[in-house]
């Protein structure tokens, strides 16, 4: 049996390109290469996938609620049409200065998601592009964190090792992790 349950997903960087512009349409919306792929292998593996997402499009009036729900069905329905599936998504609407408890690094949402879905975190990954996932991740007491080369990997690498942290592992998109995830590969950092 699979170890890792719960497989925790960034969105923007890990499943679809990221925009320094933020993502506020479905036609902003555009799917990294390998990703729908690797989303097939972990439904077929049975693993619960759950996006774990900071959205601050919302709080800043760049989009309403309604277009963030709007992006995410979608995001759902092109992902089920090619044999992945995402269990829920857990996303926080705030800006970074309204200081909430749920917007990464902080735990929140993977808190939230593991309450509602009953994880434990010790049997979960996150897998992210940016600093801020890892710090969420392992916050939230993940059992192994990934940082994925797409998005803003490059730059979180340089962060986290400027801040001491290190990811289980670095790899170079989200196609490469969930091969590692399937076949028991990851090794803690510490």
């Amino acid at each position: 049996m699979l170890k890792h349950k719960a497989v925790f997903l960034d969105r923007d960087g890990v499943i679809n390109k990221d925009s320094d512009d933020y993502i506020k349409n479905w036609e902003e919306f555009e799917f990294l290469p390998g990703s729908l792929e690797a989303l097939n292998h972990l439904a077929r593996a049975k693993c619960k996938v759950i996006v774990i997402t900071n959205q601050s499009i919302v709080n800043r009036a760049l989009a309403p609620l309604e277009q963030l729900q709007r992006i995410h069905r979608k995001m759902r329905e092109t992902i089920e049409r090619t044999g992945g599936y995402i269990e829920d998504i857990f996303f926080c609407p705030h800006r970074p200065d309204e200081k909430c408890s749920c917007r990464k690094p902080k735990p929140g949402l993977i808190e939230q998601a593991c309450r509602v879905h009953h994880i434990d975190p010790a049997d979960a990954v996150m897998v992210g592009d940016n600093a801020k996932d890892i710090q969420c991740g392992q916050s939230a007491g993940c059992a192994y964190t990934v940082l994925v080369e797409t998005g803003n990997g490059q730059s979180a690498k340089k962060e986290l090792a400027s801040k001491g942290i290190r990811p289980s592992v670095v790899v170079a998109d989200l196609l490469h992790a969930s091969e590692l995830i399937l076949n028991e590969k990851l090794v803690r950092s510490n």
